[in-house]
């Protein structure tokens, strides 16, 4: 398994468990009370601004940053788009910046990315 997919995993494990905060000002404010676990940031966010902020926040709290090239791809992660009967995402939402708080359960996802984490 790669690290994509297992990100994508943990993802939808910590949406279930309602683990997941999308946007700038909710991800902002849990990095600032340091509650959050990871920070996603999508590769091909147009603002430099936000991406700058982002990094500096999480860089200043010592929350993990990973990213993701597309942040179409982000926002399906993030349950931002509407599922049709084939189990397709259809009108996906691009999704800048989320934080995890709560993983969820433990999977061997969660270990692939942790240990990704670790590494770097």
């Amino acid at each position: 398994m790669d690290l994509l997919t297992a990100l994508e995993l943990t993802l939808r494990k910590a949406r279930a468990h309602g683990g997941v905060v999308r946007g700038l000002h909710e991800s902002a404010k849990l990095i600032e009370k340091r509650v959050a676990q990871l920070c996603v940031l999508a590769e091909d966010c147009n603002q430099p601004d936000y991406v700058k902020l982002v990094k500096a926040l999480c860089a200043d709290h010592n929350i993990n940053l990973l990213t993701v090239p597309s942040a179409k791809t982000l926002g399906e992660w993030a349950g931002l788009c509407k599922i049709d009967s084939e189990g397709n995402a259809r009108k996906v939402v691009g999704c800048s910046c989320l934080v995890v708080k709560d993983y969820g359960e433990d999977t061997t996802a969660l270990n692939i990315v942790k240990k990704h984490i670790e590494s770097n």
